[in-house]
């Protein structure tokens, strides 16, 4: 039996389907994941960085997934979430637009994703995954403005994609869209300063 059935896009249709009334509870969401509840959390808490969404998304998003990597960081198998992050809600029509928005790209993905490379999935990896995850969202408090959430967010979206698939070879593409995302935050952060001084 492949360990990815359901895949990653039917797993998210599925929890989708299943939350009936119009807010959503990021405790029941992680309960309905279970041991995928990482990987896929990444995903739902990376892409709305990486489309148009309200503002304060990204800081919200930055401090949920700083969280998750944490616990990634230390080993552990189940995540836990404290009770006023795990009983705060959000519209069940913002996951529908994480969802929808989403899941070309992912079908496209698992068509060529498979388990490979397993020494860059397997535990010491993950633990390095989310000491990464937890710069990415500290990286997402920052008041950058445009586009300044995108590389972070695209960065754990690809690490999601790689901790489901169980695809060593896509996490380390992970490594470098967070090394290339860096770069360009860095960037725009001294494009940012270097206008203010020419302001001031």
């Amino acid at each position: 039996m492949d360990h990815r059935t359901p895949r990653t896009s039917e797993l998210l249709a599925a929890v989708l389907s299943a939350q009936e009334g119009e807010k959503v509870a990021i405790g029941d969401l992680v309960n309905a994941l279970r041991n995928r509840a990482f990987g896929i959390l990444f995903l739902i808490f990376g892409i709305p960085n990486c489309i148009p969404m309200p503002p304060g998304i990204p800081v919200i998003c930055g401090i949920i997934l700083g969280l998750i990597g944490l616990q990634m960081a230390m080993g552990r198998q189940e995540l836990w979430l404290p009770e006023t992050i795990a009983k705060r809600t959000f519209s069940r029509s913002l996951l529908d637009t994480i969802v929808t928005k989403s899941r070309p790209f992912i079908v496209k993905f698992e068509s060529i994703s498979r388990p490979r490379y397993e020494q860059f999935a397997g535990p010491v990896a993950r633990r390095v995954v989310g000491a990464t995850v937890v710069l990415l969202g500290l990286v997402l408090l920052l008041p950058i403005p445009l586009f300044g959430n995108l590389p972070p967010g695209f960065a754990v979206c690809v690490f999601g994609l790689g901790l489901v698939e169980r695809d060593g070879l896509v996490i380390l593409a992970g490594f470098g869209a967070t090394a290339l995302g860096l770069l360009v935050v860095a960037l725009m952060s001294w494009a940012i300063w270097q206008g203010a001084i020419a302001i001031f």
